[in-house]
């Protein structure tokens, strides 16, 4: 094992490895040891760094989200000036990224707070943070689109944002069912058949 207690790296392995591990075997079932395990750092930096499992949690849940966030700034749906093409971007980013082991496609933020929402209310209200925040960042471009093409609609733009979290998260809960991406790939491709259709009655009008 390394000993990297005054090592800046260390903390940040910790979190790397606590979305690889959780996201594979859930919070219930992940250990401190199988957290050092994996980061392959001994129990003593562990602990320099964090007290808990839960606070490793809570912090790995920011460390998840600031990490989606860089990759969702720069992402090819930022681009178009239509605000309803970036969100039907978003939605086939969302499906290009289904790549790879289902651990390493899924949300860590839905994982944990299936598990520890009546557990540990700390967990819950980190993920419950970090999703909405998300949620509230696709709502910036459904307002303007609703303003552009559904000006007199009767859904809000931040409940629509949640519904497209709601389904995403969903699709992954099937993915794991399902023990493969395919499934999730046809959710998302409805959720944008849905946010086409929501849409299309005034669209047909665009300059």
């Amino acid at each position: 094992m390394k000993q990297l207690e005054s090592s800046p790296e260390t903390k940040n392995e910790l979190l790397n490895a606590a979305l690889a591990v959780i996201r594979s075997k859930g919070y219930s079932a992940t250990t401190v040891d199988d957290i050092c395990r994996k980061a392959g750092v001994s129990k003593g930096s562990f602990f320099h760094y964090f007290p808990s499992k839960e606070h490793l949690a809570i912090a790995a849940a920011e460390h998840f989200a600031n990490m989606a966030g860089g990759l969702f700034a720069t992402a090819p749906y930022r681009t178009p000036a239509d605000p309803l093409e970036r969100l039907l971007g978003y939605v086939d980013f969302r499906t290009a990224i289904l790549r790879g082991e289902i651990p390493d496609f899924t949300c860590l933020l839905g994982t944990m707070v299936q598990e520890a929402y009546e557990s540990n209310p700390a967990i819950r209200q980190a993920c419950d943070k970090h999703i909405s925040e998300h949620a509230a960042d696709v709502a910036l471009d459904i307002a303007q689109a609703r303003q552009r093409y559904a000006p007199d609609a009767q859904w809000t733009a931040e409940s629509l944002g949640l519904f497209t979290q709601a389904v995403i998260q969903g699709a992954f809960i099937l993915a794991k069912a399902k023990h493969g991406p395919e499934v999730a790939a046809d959710c998302l491709q409805h959720l944008r058949r849905y946010l086409e259709l929501l849409f299309s009655s005034s669209s047909n009008t665009k300059e």
